[in-house]
């Protein structure tokens, strides 16, 4: 969605448009087409989807990803005045707080399905009961 936003927002811009926005650094790797790369201009990459195949640390992951998440549009709401942009940002924003909510129920359901005793202490997806001892 942040792409087909900035796909639409640089539709028909002009070369001094470009040059007067700052856009041009990236206009000249890329013309106006979307590549999706952070605000700091670093590139998206799969290494942003850590996965570690422990329950407790991927869900406390995923959690983390989500506030990150929020916390970005937060920032983007913040900066702008464009109904047109607001309108999905916020709709965004608010599938974040859902996805950290389930993320959350989904952390304790793990929690309480584990064995309690010590689930930090080793991976229960992967470590034996005779492994642990």
């Amino acid at each position: 969605m942040i792409c087909a936003i900035v796909y639409q927002l640089t539709k028909g811009m002009t070369i001094e448009e470009i040059k007067k926005s700052g856009f041009d650094t990236y206009f000249v790797d890329h013309t106006s087409a979307l590549y999706p790369v952070a605000a700091s201009g670093f590139p998206f990459s799969a290494a942003a989807f850590q996965s570690k195949g422990d329950a407790i640390c991927d869900l406390t992951e995923d959690l983390a990803a989500e506030q990150k998440a929020r916390v970005t549009y937060d920032n983007i709401l913040r900066l702008a005045d464009d109904p047109d942009v607001r309108d999905p940002i916020k709709f965004l924003r608010e599938r974040e707080i859902v996805h950290f909510q389930r993320f959350g129920e989904a952390l304790r359901i793990a929690q309480d399905n584990l064995d309690s005793k010590n689930f930090y202490a080793f991976n229960p997806e992967f470590d034996t009961r005779a492994a642990r001892k």
